[in-house]
Order: structure tokens, then sequence, then C-alpha cells
């Protein structure tokens, strides 16, 4: 999941089917930073199939992993959204969630059945999708006057640092995202600029 520096995502949405005694099931894979943009995600699927029977999924999210769920959405327990994030682990992938819907064919699958199908559609929805490695990043706010301004982002630019937000005001506010691949020599070369407030935001 993560190389110390690094984690590994999904690069694109993507979608696949699978059928089992008449019962469709349809895989929904979606990179995601957050739960509020899985949230948005399981409401388009929603809106897209209205009369799905179940909106089974899983997903993982933080560059270390440790923000997931698993939900069987009314199958029986651990049929569904385990073998979901079973998928999604056996990747290495974080920041990345599935979803599946089931129209059920009127035929029950017994839980071996379901698990194998939901294991199944998960897995061929991953399939679809390249693999990124995106480096980890660490949150900083800083605050500075106007006359160091060039000579921080000057440093921001060398790191590959991303500006999140900004704010010009009696002062200059900027929220960070630094690699952790560089954060000593970030923090080393805005140590050494005047006036400049730095503060790590904790996650």
């Amino acid at each position: 999941m993560t190389e110390g520096n690094y984690y590994h995502t999904i690069e694109k949405s993507t979608s696949a089917s699978f059928t089992d005694r008449g019962s469709r099931f349809i895989a929904f894979a979606y990179a995601v930073d957050s739960i509020d943009a899985f949230k948005k995600r399981l409401t388009e699927v929603k809106a897209l199939h209205p009369k799905s029977s179940h909106y089974c999924f899983a997903y993982r999210i933080g560059s270390d992993g440790m923000t997931f769920r698993a939900t069987d959405a009314g199958e029986p327990s651990g049929s569904a959204g385990r073998p979901i994030l079973g998928q999604i682990d056996s990747r290495g992938l974080t920041n990345t969630a599935v979803i599946v819907v089931r129209y059920f064919g009127g035929t029950l699958l017994g839980i071996p059945g379901l698990i194998h199908a939901y294991k199944t559609t998960a897995s061929l929805a991953l399939q679809l999708t390249p693999v990124m490695k995106k480096p980890v990043l660490v949150k900083y706010v800083l605050e500075c006057d106007y006359t160091v301004i060039n000579e921080l982002l000057k440093t921001l630019r060398a790191y590959d640092c991303i500006i999140e937000n900004q704010a010009m005001q009696l002062f200059c506010h900027y929220t960070v995202n630094v690699p952790l691949l560089h954060e000593q020599q970030v923090m080393g070369e805005l140590g050494s600029i005047a006036g400049l407030v730095v503060k790590k935001m904790l996650t």
C-alpha cells in the first residue's frame, strides 16, 4: 500500500459487470481521497441504478490506508463488503473505493456464490485501470510578510510542494502539501526565512 514516501492508487474510474444465475453485478471503481468524496460517488451510483437491490461497497482512504470501511448493504454478513475490500488490499491500493450494485435474478446464490460474485466483479473493475504511485504529502500552514513571498514560493516550487489554499490579508497565509520525501529539506530552507511562521497540521 505504501512504500515510505509513496502510496498506490488507481489512475481512473472504471466499471465492469459479472452475471451469475440471473443476478447481475456491476462494479464501479473510483479514486477518492476523503469519505465525503466517496459519499458523492455512492450518490451518483444510486442515481444511475435506482432499481438495484443492493449497493455494496468498500474503500480504503489515506496515504497510510488507515481509514477503511466495508459494507454488505443487506447481503449476508461477510459476503460482499469484505470480498470487495480484499480486492483493493490484494493490489496494495489506498484512496480507492469500489461500489458493486446487484440486480437480483431470482435464484439465491448462497454465501459462497455471493463472495465469488462480489470478489470477481470488484477484481474485473480494478483490472481495467493502471495503478499510480503518488507521493505521501504532509500538510503545513505558513504565515509570512509580503516581503518574503518570492523566497517562500521559490522553495515550495523547488520541492514540488502543492499550494492548497492562499489568502492575502495583513499577512500572507498559505496551506501547502509538502512531499514527505522532501519534508526535511523544505523545513530546513523555510526555517531560514525571516518572520515565517510554520505550523504542521495534524491529520
